[in-house]
């Protein structure tokens, strides 16, 4: 089994603005496109043209219509697109329940990775993950999961602009950012101070990196609405609650 770091040097991550994506799969797609030609072994996919076409995808959007039942009281119903990769937990039971040492987290920046020459495609880190974040390669038969992009970011020959996870890279919404939350004055910490940024499924007791931006409400009318605060719901009920219940069947 393999252990955590106490602390990391950095908490490397992203902040996903709920409010702004529009399910467009841009960031889904641009994601199998570079883990498929950078690092570790390719995104397999098997019968792409075929009656039964699978294959590996570390980042998935899902689209859910919030209803008022579901949503804050007097919110209008709501489309809500969700998307979903590795959180990169501080308390990452993917990492522990590894029995080769294969998932492991970094010390210097928290990105949790898999050493896929001694992965043996056990699936027991699938298993304990409660995001449902990875996935079995269906040809190399080796776990793969999201990366941060660790061959863009330190990537000293791309342009500096470039040096961002391709899904944040690539979003045409800019619902997608990138930064390090151990730094209380970085651009994701801020968005996370003050939008009242969500833990997901809290209670899993994970300390997921990644924070979700709750929607605002749809209650008001024109620009008065686009500056509302965002919905913070209490832990218990209201926006949070609908997540918790919607991540459930994600897995």
């Amino acid at each position: 089994m393999t252990s955590l770091p106490e602390t990391t040097g950095k908490k490397l991550g992203l902040v996903i603005d709920l409010d702004i994506c529009v399910g467009c799969h841009a960031c889904v797609v641009n994601c199998k496109e570079w883990n498929t030609g950078g690092y570790g072994a390719p995104l397999a996919d098997t019968e792409p043209y075929g009656d039964n076409p699978s294959g590996a995808w570390l980042n998935r959007i899902h689209t859910f219509e919030i209803t008022p039942q579901d949503a804050q009281k007097g919110a209008q119903a709501q489309i809500v697109h969700f998307p979903k990769s590795c959180l990169h937990c501080e308390q990452a039971p993917c990492v522990t329940v590894c029995p080769t040492g294969a998932s492991y987290k970094r010390t210097d920046d928290g990105i949790v990775l898999v050493e896929e020459d001694i992965c043996i495609g056990c699936g027991l880190c699938a298993w304990a993950c409660p995001y449902g974040a990875r996935e079995m390669d269906p040809v190399e038969n080796v776990m793969k999961k999201c990366t941060l992009c660790v061959d863009r970011i330190y990537n000293e020959n791309l342009p500096e602009i470039d040096r961002t996870p391709a899904c944040v890279r690539t979003c045409p919404a800019n619902a997608r950012h990138f930064g390090d939350f151990a730094d209380p004055h970085s651009s994701v910490s801020r968005m996370t101070a003050e939008r009242g940024g969500i833990d997901l499924m809290a209670e899993m007791e994970t300390r997921p990196v990644n924070k979700y931006l709750p929607p605002r409400p749809k209650t008001l009318p024109g620009k008065e609405a686009a500056l509302a605060p965002a919905v913070v719901p209490k832990a218990d009920e209201g926006l949070l609650g609908w997540i918790d219940r919607a991540l459930e069947g994600l897995g």
